[in-house]
This record gives structure tokens, sequence and C-alpha cells, in this order.
């Protein structure tokens, strides 16, 4: 009997707390719409200067944020195709002046970066201002802010102008510690994923193809600062060389910022800009409110153009997260699309490091479908690399940013035998009964046997040949020309244009513009796929899938190890594709 009632009060309180939890949720749900049917009646937003703060982390699609409702944070979070839509609207916006740029560290790509920039050198055309203040410029923020009229530093910031440097940590040391042996097959020379792992130092290829991109980026940000500075390229080279922007006094002695202001200067100067006193204050509005505003305002007409965004790695089966491609989601959008006869023409917004190389086959073959009924472009942003380039290279036309990092036409698979570790470090041995040679085939618990790894490496070099196949054909280049650019070797936007993997450099907006004449259409509106992701639903997802403990401990690691995360994520995925045929970049490749 004290079992039973212990149970039925275990029970009773459970059901509480999921009333509880419901009724919360479903408050939301209609506060949320109400706010949004409000918001549908009245977008119109008030305010003289918009608003971009450069540390916030930019992605491809939009958020929803029925959340808001209980804070004064804005109920959507704008895209980058949302962002660059709005600067193109506020140009002809009365009620806009200018833009304000919050200055800072920054996680965003150099091609998000480069693409703003681009539509703040747009909106300048307009004869209205843009003003760009931060008290720790980096070099990623002042490339796109290089588009200002001004911009200021505070007297006690920084800034910097030192060059670039990619940093990779490397593996092989821990796993003889651990007496983990990896087990790597890989297909062109210059297919670095694995290096961490087989490797102590930086290979000769790997070195070669990374001081290539370095030097393509580099000239980009030079030349961006050399428009701002007035000064010639050579004299800006130098100054990194030589280290001589180590104080905000030297920013301003070279050129580098128009003067050394605080946070108040520089709003006063936005007051005098806007005819506003102090007491009023400036009027501002932010990018997310602002493009939340405005969308929908594009050109119109009969026909639809669908941009549909495939942003982060590409995984097998059903999306588990919001910046991922996975096969199973990201097909079923295609098809909606083929199956749509008002959308006339498609654009595909690749902004992905690889991933699954069945996951891209899968996503390419419904893209090949797609394309027999409606012109298939492709817009490449920060990374379209190994399977990003795999589902990009049978489309019609493909653009890239100038700082694009693309190609790694190469694939890679590795598998890691922890029988000695489990044995002489916890005590554990494998044994097994099998009735045929490959029944245990692929293991961790032993190492592969010749014929085995012969197999491995047999399944990569097949793959390997289709993907050099279908670039091939897709781009139309003779397979001899493939595999020169071929061999796992990452490419800028700019040197992908000059060995023929894309057909222009240029952001959405021309990919847009090309779709358009492709299909012949004078009009046209823009449809979004997929939905712009709902923080509510992220939030049930995660209820569904994961213990409150799981995410507990995963928010805990990412606090603890900040930058380092992100190797954490990769270690972690290269575990849970142990065995599988990966068409993905470098290790955490990251150019700061």
């Amino acid at each position: 009997m004290k079992e039973f009632f212990r149970s039925f009060f275990a029970s009773l309180l459970a059901i509480f707390i999921s009333g509880v939890l419901f009724i919360f949720i479903l408050v939301i749900i209609v506060i949320g719409i109400a706010r949004s049917v409000g918001e549908n009646d009245n977008k119109k937003v008030v305010g003289d200067v918009i608003v971009i703060d450069l540390t916030r982390k930019i992605n491809e699609l939009g958020e929803t944020n029925p959340f808001a409702a209980f804070s004064e944070t804005s109920s959507y979070k704008a895209g980058l195709h949302d962002i660059i839509s709005a600067i193109e609207h506020a140009k002809t916006d009365d009620d806009i002046e200018g833009i304000y740029l919050k200055l800072g560290p920054t996680s965003n790509g150099w091609a998000t970066m480069q693409e703003l920039q681009y539509a703040l050198r747009d909106f300048k055309e307009s004869g209205k201002f843009i003003y760009s203040y931060g008290e720790y410029i980096t070099q990623g923020a002042y490339f796109a802010a290089t588009a200002s009229d001004s911009i200021f530093l505070n007297p006690s910031g920084a800034i910097d102008l030192k060059g670039f440097a990619t940093v990779l940590g490397f593996f092989k040391g821990t796993l003889e510690k651990l007496e983990v042996e990896p087990e790597i097959f890989y297909a062109g020379k210059f297919k670095s994923a694995t290096e961490p792992f087989r490797a102590d130092r930086i290979s000769d290829p790997n070195r070669l193809q990374i001081k290539a991109f370095q030097d393509g980026m580099w000239n980009e940000f030079l030349a961006s600062a050399s428009e701002y500075m007035h000064t010639g390229i050579d004299t800006i080279h130098q100054l990194a060389l030589s280290g001589a922007i180590q104080f905000p006094e030297d920013a301003v002695k070279y050129g580098m910022v128009a003067r050394l202001a605080y946070h108040d200067e520089v709003e006063r100067l936005l007051r005098s800009k806007t005819g506003r006193t102090e007491k009023e204050g400036v009027k501002y509005v932010s990018i997310n409110d602002y493009a939340d505003a405005v969308k929908g305002n594009e050109a119109t007409g009969s026909g639809k153009i669908a941009v549909l965004f495939a942003e982060g790695e590409i995984v097998d089966g059903e999306q588990k997260d919001n910046i991922q491609i996975a096969s199973k989601t990201l097909s079923e959008e295609i098809r909606k699309i083929r199956l749509n006869n008002k959308i006339k023409a498609v654009v595909l917004r690749v902004n992905s490091p690889g991933g699954s190389a069945l996951a891209s086959e899968v996503i390419l073959r419904d893209l090949m479908l797609l394309q027999r009924k409606k012109p298939l472009i492709v817009s490449m942003g920060n990374y379209a690399a190994s399977g990003g380039y795999y589902i990009a290279c049978s489309a019609d036309s493909i653009f890239a940013l100038p700082n694009t990092i693309t190609g790694s036409i190469g694939v890679f698979g590795m598998m890691f035998n922890v029988g000695k570790m489990m044995k002489n470090k916890l005590g554990v041995t494998f044994d097994d009964v099998k009735n045929a040679p490959y029944a245990d085939f692929p293991t961790a618990s032993r190492a592969l046997t010749v014929d085995e790894g012969q197999r491995m490496q047999r399944s990569i070099d097949t793959i390997y040949a289709r993907f050099k196949g279908r670039v091939a054909a897709g781009r139309r280049l003779a397979p001899e020309v493939v595999d020169s650019i071929a061999q796992g070797r990452v490419w800028t936007g700019s040197d992908a244009l000059g060995i023929g993997l894309v057909d222009g450099l240029g952001g959405l907006d021309r990919a847009i513009s090309s779709a358009a004449a492709k299909a012949g259409m004078s009009s046209w509106k823009i449809v979004t796929y997929p939905e712009p992701t709902d923080k509510l639903s992220t939030l049930m997802k995660r209820f569904n899938e994961s213990t409150e403990t799981r995410l507990a401990i995963r928010s805990a690691i990412k606090e603890e190890l900040g930058a380092g995360y992100e190797w954490y994520e990769k270690v972690k995925g290269l575990q849970q594709m142990n065995g599988k045929a990966l068409m993905a970049m470098p290790f955490v490749l990251t150019v700061e």
C-alpha cells in the first residue's frame, strides 16, 4: 500500500507539472499569435536610424521568438537574406535617415561580412549616412564597417590590423596516450580533414591551400580597408607586418578610424544628423524589427522565385538542429518546391562545410529532379565545400562571394579501434561468434584486417570517382580538368571562378536576378523555404528528443569550452559517423 501511494502521488505530481507546462506553452502560443496578428495589421516601425549589431551571430534563415512577448527583445531574429533585403528597402524609406553599426568581436564568416558590406555600400548611394562605433574592433567587423562614412573607436579601446592565422589542433598524440588506433582512409592529397588524427603538424599540401585562401581573403580585406583609409594596399599591408597599430591613437594616425570617441559623443553626432534634441534622443530601430516589418515588400509578379536555404553540416535522415542540412528534411522541402507550379525558378543558398556522402547524394538527386521542371541557381555563403559543393554542382549557374570557401572535392572515412584502450585501461576484452567473415564489420573493438582496409579504401575511391563525375557533368568540364582541381583542395570564390567551379561572383541578389532571367521573369515575389525556425518548436523538439539532464550537460560543456565547443562538436560528430564515407572540409578551419 505504501508503494501504491508513493507511485500515485508521484504520478499526480507529474500530471500537475505537465499541466502547468502545457498551460505555460499555451499562453505563449496565444500571445505569439495575438502579437503576430497585431503586427500583420500594422507592421510599420518607428525610427530614424537602423542599428546593426555585428557581434550577433547572423544565420542564413530568420527565427521567430514567441518568448519575446515576455521581454523587450525582438520577436524576430533576421537572417542574412532578411537583413540584405531590409537594407535595400531602407534606401528609399523616407523615415530612415541612416544606419549605425555596433562593432566588436564577431563570429560571422568572412563571406557573410562581405555580402553585408556590399549591401551597405549600395545603401550609401542613397545619400544616407552610415556610422560605426566599437570598443574593440576586430578585423572581421572592420571589414564590413569599411562601407561606413566614419568609423569611431573608444579612446581606451583596441583595433586589430595583424593579418590572418589559421590554427589547427592535432590529436595524434592524445590517441597514442589513450591507445586508440585511428584507421583512416581518404581520396585526394589535399583532403586534410583527417590530419588531426594521423599527424602532429600541418602537411605541406594543406599548408599550401591554407596559405592560398588566406592570401585571397587578405587581398579582399586590404582592398576594402584601402578604400576607406584612402591609402595604398601595400601601405596597409606594411602596417600589419610591422604591428604599427598598437594603440587607439595609432588607428587615428594611420587613418583606420575617423577619430576616437565615446559612445555618448557618437550619439551626439547621430542626434545632429537626425535633428533630434538631447531630450528626444535618437530613435533607433533594430535591424531585426525593421526586417520583420518590411518582409514581403520585394518586387511582385504572377510568378514566384523560391530561395531554399541549406545551412550547416550535412547529415542523414531528419533534422535535429536548426543549423543543419538533413537529407530527409531538405528533400521534403525540395519536393514541395518542385510540385508548386507557382514557383518558376529556384535559388539554392548553400552555407555548408559538407558532411555525409550518402546524404549529399540523396539531396542532389532531388535537386536534379527539381531541375528538370524549373531553373536552379546556386548562391554560396561562407562555405559551399565538399558535400556543400556536391549538392551545388549540377545547378544551371553557381555564384559565390570572393571570400566564399568552396571546392574540397574529396572523400574520407575514419574508424577508431578502441580494443587496446579497453583492455589495458579498463580490463575489458572482446570476443565474438560470427557465421560470415564480414558479419562484425565495421567494428571499433579490433583492428581491421588487410582485406577490410582494402574494402574501405575501395569504397572511398568509388565515392570520390562519383564525386568527380558529378562535377564534370554538372560543370561541363573534362574529367582530367576536374581531377586537377579536385584532390580535396579548398578554393576561395575568386579562385573558383578562374578554374570553372563557379560562374560568377556576387551575393544572393545576383543569384536571384539570374534565376529570374533564366525563367524569363520581369517581376516576381520571393518565397523562402523552409519556414523561419521557431524557438518554441525548437524547445518542444528538444523536450521530445533529449532529457533535461542531457540538455543541462550540453549547456555546461558549451559554457566551459567557449570557442573550443566547436572542436568538441567536431570530434563528437566524427565519432557518430564512425566508418561512414564523408565529404567534409578540413577540420575546424578558421581564419581569425
